[in-house]
């Protein structure tokens, strides 16, 4: 599992060595942020899903930040916010606006309204106005929905450390003569 994610993330000399990182380099000496481990990554895969629902270019900011105070694995947690994007997004929005008439007891009668048809000069505002649309349900689902992908994240994450763990020392014990494993 390891050997996994050492081929896949970036070097963290790599990364504390560059320039624009001198002023909070640190901040980012502390081994948790770099070691994989089943805590470290669980944790990490938890702040990046909780992140990912943040609108715009503030996920990774914001999932750096969080992996930073909580100790958890740095390039995990950036990564695991790029699940939202330009596919995803209004479907998380839409799920979340569902949750937050089901937590907030809203009436359901009221129609979602009808996503914009986006053209490149003015796309920006069209999205804001439809995001602004969907009003309180919205803003109760989305931490909502933050915090239970959150949970089931870190969650499915320690569980399939443990089954892959559990897994490999079974493969690794079968292969020893005379041991037997129930």
């Amino acid at each position: 599992m390891r050997r996994y994610f050492r081929e896949r993330l970036p070097d963290h000399n790599g990364i504390l060595n560059h320039r624009w990182l001198s002023p909070v380099r640190h901040w980012l000496h502390h081994p948790n942020l770099w070691h994989l481990h089943r805590r470290s990554v669980a944790g990490g895969v938890a702040i990046g899903l909780f992140c990912g629902l943040i609108p715009g270019p503030l996920q990774m900011i914001s999932a750096v930040l969080m992996a930073v105070m909580l100790r958890v694995n740095l390039p995990v947690a950036v990564f695991t916010t790029l699940y939202t994007n330009p596919f995803t997004i209004v479907p998380l929005y839409l799920l979340a606006y569902e949750i937050g008439i089901l937590v907030s007891g809203a009436s359901s009668n009221t129609a979602v309204p009808a996503f914009p048809e986006l053209h490149w000069s003015n796309g920006f505002s069209q999205m804001w106005t439809w995001l602004m649309a969907l009003g309180k349900p919205l803003l109760i689902g989305l931490p909502v929905l933050a915090i239970g992908l959150a949970i089931i994240g870190y969650m499915a994450m320690r569980l399939f450390w443990r089954v892959f763990v559990v897994l490999k020392w079974r493969k690794r014990h079968a292969k020893k003569p005379g041991t037997f494993i129930n």
